[in-house]
């Protein structure tokens, strides 16, 4: 591995999400998409000639390909708008990464031949050298299959390391994680766990004059993690019937003391770039004192209230073909569940 840089430009490229819901075939939404990838390969390469050569990292917003499913079924958003791990979008994106000699980021619904007739939300990183190098596959989603539904087949496939993968390049230890799981301090935490020092968080959320959950857990994160978080919002999402700028705005780079350092409004936009001090990060996090916030962690304090603690059941879809309304019984279960435990009254 080359020798780490000691800092460098990252980027989340705000960029609109072009809908292939109302697309009838594959083919259709294919084109689509391939329209979508051409349209950012030009903005990241005009991009990175305003910002310099040393922007390395590039991170895209959730729903950049497709948008997301209003409507179709899970079997049915698989076939029309999830793409397959080894299959021409991935090319694509790795030909945009390699021409620029950027890592790239970004989210996806993908296919996986392991999990026939479903689809994983999947957060990926594309190296300079046009490989897939990295795939986080999103854990908590309100209608969407994920890893802890199949659960025990998820780990015969790829093993305890896949579900919080970090990988170690020149830039930083990466890892990926997807939209509203920037709620969870667990996930971000467990990477952090693992090394992560800059997370590139791919995003669809409301922006605006009001601090949503969202904002606040971005610098959260940042903060108790001492870790860099690059995120990616879109500028709108066109080609479905809700109101595009619902999700357009305030993408965003905060630094491992929790303070953004570059904030874009609304529209298409890199305005949001801004420098990753990784030599700065590895400091910060040898250093001795109060702010050493990985450092101070006492893990076994917790350790007892998380293993005596399941409400909401692993491997629900490991034998049960995946439907939509699945996941709303699971949810009012575990509502009873929690209900009878005490937890809410």
């Amino acid at each position: 591995m080359p020798k780490p840089l000691e800092a460098y430009r990252a980027l989340p490229l705000q960029v609109i999400c072009q809908a292939v819901n109302k697309t009838t075939t594959r083919e259709e939404a294919a084109q689509l998409m391939s329209h979508t990838i051409e349209k950012i390969g030009k903005q990241i390469s005009s991009s990175k000639r305003f910002i310099g050569e040393d922007c390395k990292l590039v991170v895209l917003p959730e729903y950049f390909l497709t948008s997301f499913p209003m409507g179709e079924s899970i079997s049915d958003w698989a076939e029309k708008a999830a793409i397959d791990m080894d299959g021409k979008e991935y090319e694509s994106l790795g030909e945009i990464a390699q021409n620029n000699a950027i890592f790239l980021s970004g989210n996806v619904y993908e296919r996986d031949p392991n999990f026939p007739g479903i689809y994983f939300q999947t957060s990926f990183i594309i190296s300079p050298s046009g490989d897939v190098v990295l795939r986080y596959r999103r854990l908590n989603s309100m209608f969407a299959v994920t890893p802890h539904d199949v659960w025990d087949k998820y780990l015969d496939v790829y093993g305890a390391d896949a579900i919080f993968p970090v990988i170690d390049t020149e830039i930083g230890k990466l890892a990926c994680v997807a939209s509203e799981e920037i709620l969870y301090p667990e996930v971000t935490r467990c990477h952090a766990l693992k090394g992560a020092e800059v997370i590139c968080h791919s995003s669809s959320e409301v922006y605006g004059p009001v601090a949503t959950p969202k904002r606040i857990a971005k610098q959260a994160r940042a903060f108790e993690n001492m870790a860099y978080i690059v995120s990616a919002n879109s500028a709108g999402i066109y080609g479905i019937d809700i109101p595009a700028s619902s999700t357009d705005g305030g993408s965003m780079i905060v630094d491992f003391e929790g303070r953004i350092l570059n904030e874009t409004s609304s529209g298409e936009s890199m305005a949001a770039f801004s420098t990753i001090e990784l030599a700065a990060v590895r400091r910060a996090r040898k250093r001795v004192g109060m702010g050493n916030m990985i450092a101070r962690q006492r893990l076994e304090l917790y350790a007892n209230s998380y293993a005596s603690s399941s409400f909401y059941p692993v491997n629900s879809l490991l034998d049960k073909e995946a439907d939509r309304s699945h996941f709303k019984q699971m949810q009012e279960d575990t509502i009873e569940r929690l209900t009878k435990a005490g937890i809410l009254t």
